[in-house]
C-alpha cells in the first residue's frame, strides 16, 4: 500500500488539487490512493515532488 493519501491530507490538498498540479484525472488519484491503479514512473516521480516527498517513503517503506 501506498501513502499518498497520508501525505496528501497532511499538505491539505485535495485529490483535485493533486491531480490537477501533475496532469491527472482526480479518479487516478483516488485509484493510486487505493490501491486500485498502478502509476506509471513518471507519475510516482510528479507525485513525489508535489508531496515533497520521494519515492520509498511514498511507496514503499514500512511505515
Amino acid at each position: 500500500m501506498n501513502r499518498i493519501k497520508k501525505f496528501r491530507t497532511e499538505k491539505k490538498i485535495s485529490q483535485l488539487e493533486l491531480a490537477k498540479r501533475v496532469g491527472v484525472a482526480r479518479q487516478t488519484i483516488n485509484l493510486i490512493e487505493n490501491g486500485k491503479y498502478n502509476p506509471s514512473l513518471d507519475l510516482c516521480i510528479k507525485l513525489a515532488k508535489e508531496l515533497e516527498s520521494d519515492l520509498n517513503s511514498l511507496f514503499w517503506e514500512e511505515s
